[in-house]
């Protein structure tokens, strides 16, 4: 049973930021129109701008964040929007990442869709639950990096506690790639090398396989964690990128606690999914870097039309593949794919690059 639903710690209390209150002070919310409703959201957003969402000294918890905006479903939205999370008074951000990426919704796509910490009860908002900690204060940003959208209402709303005990609290933090030409034989990064002790919560991906290697199956790559001074080998590797999110000889459209897929288009084949590590923690003490190899499998059929594309394919063993091959594992190269992943970290910034510009997110997708 837990306890904490039915005690009171001393010395928290609840704030909620939004639009009239982005600041969360006491006794100044819902003022607007006398109280009637009268600034609900932010208006015009325009391209280039940036709007705080909410803002606060001290030290507690965010608790939620939840979003939704007219033209939610819309890939650009999706990636031209990027939200940042400031911890501490510190200049850089600790989270950086494409909006509808951050929630889950890397693919460009909406659905219904809920998870251990992101849902998306209709298809037509953003939720998160992860709990994020600071210590002396945070401030919560959206920026429009569109050339051309602009937003006649972004409703949104922050929860978060103040007074808690963070003292020995990791900071929550976010990664933003994407590769749009993935490399033969060499694996795609989703997380760099970074300094310092925290854990891995997990990460949401967004595939659009290499059209020219016909339906042939993009997800065998292993998922590779080098953790605290690993070499060229990791200590931690799995069996293949369905197999990490929990399913296996390809993916569907699932959503479940830990692992899933919101959006998975065969004819397309364009994908998003997720896996996070709650129940089997990732730790790091000095450093961890993450990546996944680009490495597919097929049969005689999807072979002899990659050939006929004028691709050359190889065997992971390092035999070129020719028309009287059956099927094969086989090293992938032109996936597009991007991915943000999740984690904590001791210090509140990291000197991790910056997220792309929003040119280079879109550039891809379609309106």
């Amino acid at each position: 049973m837990d306890k904490q639903l039915f005690t009171k710690t001393e010395g928290i209390s609840t704030r909620w930021a939004n639009a009239e209150n982005v600041t969360g002070a006491k006794g100044a919310a819902a003022q607007s129109l006398r109280g009637r409703k009268g600034s609900p959201c932010l208006r015009n957003l325009k391209p280039g701008e940036t709007r705080i969402l909410a803002q606060a000294e001290g030290g507690g918890i965010i608790r939620h964040i939840w979003i939704t905006t007219e033209k939610r479903d819309n890939a650009q939205t999706l990636k031209g929007y990027k939200l940042e999370c400031f911890w501490d008074g510190e200049e850089r951000s600790a989270v950086s990442a494409p909006l509808g990426d951050f929630f889950c919704f890397n693919s460009g796509k909406l659905s219904a869709m809920e998870n251990e910490y992101f849902s998306n009860p209709e298809g037509r908002s953003f939720n998160c639950y992860i709990p994020m900690p600071f210590k002396k204060g945070m401030k919560i940003t959206i920026t429009n990096e569109t050339k051309n959208i602009e937003e006649i209402q972004f409703f949104y709303q922050i929860d978060y506690t103040l007074g808690d005990d963070v003292s020995g609290a990791l900071y929550f933090h976010s990664f933003y790639n994407r590769e749009e030409y993935t490399e033969a034989k060499k694996d795609y990064t989703v997380l760099p090398e970074l300094k310092g002790c925290g854990r891995y919560l997990g990460a949401s991906f967004g595939v659009i396989a290499n059209p020219l290697m016909a339906a042939s199956w993009w997800g065998e790559g292993e998922v590779k964690c080098y953790i605290d001074g690993d070499g060229e080998f990791p200590t931690l590797a799995g069996t293949g990128t369905e197999d990490y999110i929990g399913t296996g000889w390809g993916q569907g459209r699932y959503a479940q606690r830990y692992q899933g897929s919101p959006h998975a288009d065969h004819g397309a084949m364009r994908y998003s999914f997720y896996r996070f590590h709650t129940a089997d923690p990732v730790y790091f003490e000095q450093d961890i870097r993450i990546t996944i190899q680009q490495i597919g499998c097929t049969g005689k059929e999807d072979i002899r039309k990659m050939l006929d594309n004028g691709l050359d394919i190889y065997r992971t063993d390092g035999v070129k593949i020719d028309y009287d091959c059956e099927g094969a594992i086989f090293e992938r190269f032109g996936d597009d794919w991007c991915s943000v992943a999740y984690f904590y970290l001791d210090k509140p910034s990291s000197d991790l690059p910056a997220i792309h510009g929003a040119e280079d997110r879109m550039r891809g997708y379609d309106s």
